[in-house]
């Protein structure tokens, strides 16, 4: 078997609360994926222990109400380490995953952070690029009408490969990945959203930790929804959906096409990054029971 793909940008884990339930550390640990988890100096300590003083990184604050000074201080933390992009990835990740064939198949995480580098770095104008969500990346069993690996000019929530070189900066306190898509889309710069690979994550409000307590409480989605309405009139408005308020998005506005790299020269063999497909479990009837990239 081929070595197994590796980032080749910095991964950074923004993380609160949860020392011990970092599970997106977890995931990267088991894939043998480097990263760096960024904590406030409180709880450097704690971090440190459990997961080891090289992949800490201490932010020069406490108690900011949010994650947006932890991502500017990763993003400048990564330029300033002369890196051209980084990933900045939540701390509930539980696990990666494919489209195979149309089934949604675990895989490791390295060759899926890897293969969305390579995409991302064909073109000269995306500026930010990342993994769906597992519940959004739906398989098209229909062959006559495959699904699409990715999607162009829309939201990149969680799992983001971010250009260091834009002047674009996170905003809040809320909807702060929203915002920061729709400031790069607005200067003509694009979006990527693959399907072909995905993430799945623990459920907001379903983890002790982070800052959902705090922005969620009484009213707070309404309030997050309304913020994003307000920066961006004619493109956001507020609807109700999934028995709570939510903003909406017309993302149609925005058709700036890729611009590949003058002179690039695509491969013309698959690559795998080191998966090989292995079953590791026994078929269940009515169920996605295909092998598992490995």
């Amino acid at each position: 078997m081929s070595e197994r793909a590796m980032p080749r940008y910095p991964v950074y884990i923004p993380s609160k609360g949860r020392a011990d339930e970092c599970k997106t550390a977890r995931t990267l640990l088991d894939g043998g994926v480097p990263f760096r988890i960024v904590v406030e100096p409180q709880e450097y300590d704690r971090y440190a222990a459990r997961y080891g003083e090289e992949r800490v990184l201490t932010l020069p604050w406490d108690n900011p109400g949010s994650v947006i000074p932890a991502r500017n201080w990763i993003k400048e933390h990564a330029t300033a380490a002369g890196y051209e992009r980084h990933w900045q990835i939540d701390d509930n990740v539980r696990k990666f995953g494919r489209i195979w064939r149309s089934r949604r198949l675990k895989c490791p995480p390295g060759p899926a952070l890897k293969a969305a580098e390579d995409f991302t770095d064909r073109y000269e104008n995306i500026a930010v690029s990342g993994l769906n969500y597992l519940t959004f990346a739906i398989p098209q069993r229909d062959s006559a009408k495959p699904k699409d690996p990715f999607q162009l000019n829309c939201h990149v929530y969680s799992c983001t490969l971010t250009l260091n070189t834009t002047p674009h900066r996170w905003r809040g306190p809320y909807n702060e990945d929203t915002d920061y898509c729709l400031q790069v889309l607005a200067d003509g710069w694009c979006t990527v959203l693959f399907n072909a690979f995905w993430v799945d994550k623990q459920p907001t409000m379903t983890m002790k930790g982070g800052n959902a307590a705090t922005l969620y409480q009484g009213d707070g989605r309404l309030r997050m929804a309304r913020q994003l309405e307000r920066q961006w009139p004619g493109v956001v408005t507020v609807s109700r959906k999934w028995g709570r308020p939510q903003h909406v998005v017309n993302w149609r506005k925005f058709d700036t096409p890729l611009r590949r790299k003058p002179g690039l020269e695509l491969p013309t063999e698959p690559n795998e990054y080191g998966m090989v497909l292995k079953r590791v479990k026994p078929p269940k009837a009515k169920a996605d029971h295909a092998p598992q990239a490995r």
